[in-house]
C-alpha cells in the first residue's frame, strides 16, 4: 500500500515523534513493529515462488469474463492515474499505488456486492475504485479501515485525498486502526461481499484481518489480499481452508483472491 506524502526530509522522523505521542497512535506503531520481528516474515523467496506456480496476468482474465466490463474498467484506470498526476501537481503530494484499482473496480462491477470492507486506504485508489463500481451499478456501501502515515505532518488530510466529497455519501472510513476500526465495522453490517486487505501485511496482521471479518463473510465473499509474496499466509490460509482462490500479478507483486476460479 503506498503512502501519499510530501517529499520525505529530517523532518519526516519529527512527524513520527510527534505523531507518537497522540492518543492511540504509540500502541498501534509498535504493534506494527513487534508483528514484524516474527520468524514467519522471513519466507518471502518460499512465497514468491510458491505464487509464481499460479500467477495470471488481471487484465487477461478480466478480458475473459467479460470483454465490455474489462475495457469500461481500463478507461477508469486511465482517468484515475490522471486525476491523481493532476492532484499530485496541484499540492506537490507524491502519491504512488493504485496498480490494483482496475482489477477492483472490474471485481465491484462484474460481482455488484451490497457490503464491501477494505483496509487500508492511503491516497485512495482502491476507494475509488470500489466506489465508482458501486456508483455505476446503483447499489453498494464501502467501509474503509485505515491508520494515518504517521511520517507525515497532520496525516489524517491524506486519507482517501483522491475521493471527491461528493462520492462520500456512502463511505464510511475509520482512521483508528484495523483493531479498532475493524470490531466497530462488523457491528455495523449483517454481512460481507467483498473484502480487500491492503494494511498490516505482516504474518499476524493478515491473520487478524482475516479471522475477525470471516464470521460476517457471505458465503459467496471474495476475499483480496495484496503483497501476498511478502510472506507466507496466503498460501498457508487456502491450504488449510481448501478454498479456490487466483493469483494475480507479474513479476513478484501479487495479489491473492479467495473464492475466485482461474
Amino acid at each position: 500500500m503506498a503512502r501519499p506524502t510530501k517529499v520525505m526530509n529530517d523532518t519526516s522522523f519529527a512527524h513520527t515523534l510527534r505523531n507518537a505521542i497522540r492518543p492511540g497512535y504509540a500502541k498501534v506503531m509498535m504493534q506494527k513493529v513487534t508483528r514484524r520481528l516474527s520468524p514467519k516474515e522471513r519466507t518471502r523467496r518460499e512465497a514468491v515462488d510458491w505464487a509464481a506456480q499460479y500467477r495470471i496476468k488481471p487484465r487477461e482474465w478480466c478480458e475473459a469474463q467479460d470483454g465490455l466490463l474489462a475495457a469500461e474498467a481500463r478507461q477508469f484506470a486511465a482517468d484515475l492515474r490522471a486525476r491523481a498526476a493532476q492532484l499530485r501537481d496541484e499540492t506537490g503530494l507524491r502519491i504512488g499505488g493504485g496498480a490494483r484499482a482496475e482489477l477492483l473496480y472490474f471485481l465491484t462491477r462484474f460481482t455488484k456486492p451490497e457490503v464491501v470492507v477494505e483496509t487500508g486506504v492511503a491516497a485512495g485508489f482502491s476507494s475509488m475504485a470500489f466506489l465508482s463500481a458501486m456508483q455505476r451499478n446503483g447499489v453498494g456501501r464501502l467501509y474503509s479501515s485505515d491508520f494515518p502515515y504517521f511520517r507525515a505532518d497532520n496525516p489524517e488530510e491524506y486519507v482517501g485525498i483522491l475521493v471527491p466529497r461528493e462520492m462520500r455519501t456512502d463511505w464510511t472510513l475509520l482512521l483508528k486502526g484495523d483493531d479498532v476500526n475493524l470490531p466497530q465495522i462488523l457491528e455495523a453490517v449483517d454481512h460481507i461481499d467483498l473484502y480487500h486487505y491492503d494494511s498490516d501485511k505482516s504474518y499476524a496482521g493478515r491473520r487478524f484481518g482475516i479471522d475477525i471479518v470471516k464470521p460476517k463473510l457471505a458465503p459467496s465473499a471474495i476475499v483480496m489480499m495484496d503483497d501476498i509474496v511478502d510472506n507466507v499466509f496466503f498460501r498457508d490460509y487456502v491450504a488449510e481452508t481448501h478454498t479456490p482462490f487466483v493469483v494475480f500479478g507479474a513479476g513478484e507483486h501479487c495479489v491473492g483472491a479467495i473464492n475466485l476460479k482461474r
